[in-house]
Parts: structure tokens; sequence; C-alpha cells
């Protein structure tokens, strides 16, 4: 969209906010190509969509079962077996990765035509809930992972948080760029180990399990 007028500097001026400062309809992501490093403010505006997780077998939480002839208690028949307490269900977190964004909702653009800096004001347009994924392995519940990472790493997170309709941000779009902006839920990644301590000390196998866990409600930004 351009501007093309010869009026006084007040009225060139309304003008030109009006028009900037229209959405233009939501439309389909390009390919990923960065996403937001864990050390950075998620809110800058970037030169690229999200990121997509990598991994091919993230779902929801688990339910987990309860395991067959525990008993939590030392063997009385076997008094010299060896015994290592109750069964217990290990988490260890080992590697925390960048921010992923989760959006809900379109994505918004504007394009700016002029030859001056446009405000372009964004809306998110519907409600959605994001929660935890993970990969394959995880052997204890989402609360007590969630709980090992932020101890680890002092970060608060959450098992799920909401994106609600009505939030609304405004950024400054250069000339002749378009500013793309999709509303949702930045979710950090962690790598961790999951297993299980049986009472008469043997383990179960170690699997390296990867989660996107909900840290904060937000914009992400970019420009193309």
């Amino acid at each position: 969209m351009g501007v093309s007028v010869r009026r006084g500097p007040l009225a060139s001026a309304i003008a030109f906010t009006a028009l900037a400062v229209m959405a233009a309809p939501a439309h389909a992501l390009a390919t990923p190509v960065a996403s937001v490093s864990a050390s950075e403010e998620p809110t800058a505006v970037n030169t690229a969509p999200p990121v997509e997780p990598e991994e091919t077998d993230l779902g929801p939480a688990p339910e987990l079962e309860p395991l067959p002839g525990e008993t939590g208690k030392p063997p009385v028949d076997r008094p010299d077996a060896e015994y290592c307490g109750p069964t217990q269900r290990i988490y260890t977190p080992s590697s925390k990765g960048a921010q992923y964004h989760a959006g809900v909702g379109p994505t918004n653009s504007n394009y700016n035509g002029t030859s001056r800096v446009a405000r372009s004001t964004f809306t998110s347009e519907v409600t959605g809930e994001v929660g935890v994924s993970v990969t394959v392995g995880l052997s204890t519940s989402i609360d007590v992972m969630i709980a090992k990472i932020e101890a680890k790493y002092d970060v608060n997170l959450s098992a799920k948080l909401t994106a609600k309709l009505g939030n609304s941000i405004a950024v400054d779009t250069p000339p002749r760029k378009t500013t793309n902006a999709k509303y949702g839920v930045f979710r950090l990644k962690n790598t961790g180990t999951s297993y299980i301590i049986y009472s008469n000390c043997r383990t179960s196998a170690k699997k390296t399990v990867t989660s996107y866990t909900p840290l904060k409600v937000g914009w992400y930004l970019w420009e193309s």
C-alpha cells in the first residue's frame, strides 16, 4: 500500500497513520529458518518466522501406570537381598535449549508501502491453550520434570498457559517492509534423562527425553 497526498502537514500525518496500521489478512508461514535464543528477548522483531521443533515423536504428557510387583519394603524371604528403598521415577535435566514459539490463531501481516516508518498494531483473534510436549520415554510425572528443570536453571515454567483473545501489540514497520505477528506461547526446550530405580536396585533403560514446556505468553514478530 502506498500513500501519495499533497496536503498540509497535519492532514498528511493523519492519513498516513490511518493507512499504515491496517492489518492484512492472515497468510501461510514460510519455511522456518531460525529460532529465538533463550538469552534473547522473545518480543524482539526477528528476521524469520518461528522454528518448529525437529522431533517427530513429540506428544502430550504420558499417563503413568502403577509399577507391578513393587511393595516399597525390604524383602522378608531374602534378608540378604540387595535393597535400594522404594521404587523411584528419576528425571535429570541435562541441557537447556532455546525458546520455541507455539502459535495460537492466524498470523497477521502489515506491509508499509510508504517511504516512512509506520506503526503497525496487531490484535489476537482467538483464545488457545498450550501445554507441555515431550518425546517418548518420560517415566516420571510432568510436575516432577518441571520442578527439576526449574531448580536446575532458575526459571519459572508452567504445565500449560493460555493465550487470550484481544491481546494487542504495536510495532514500527520500516519503509517497504512487512511486519508479521503471531500470538501464542513461548516454550523452553530441555533435554534430560529419565529412568526407574527399582527396590532391588536394578534400573530400567535410561531414555533421553526432549521437552517443550510453557514459559510465557507473547507475540513472535518478524520482518520480511
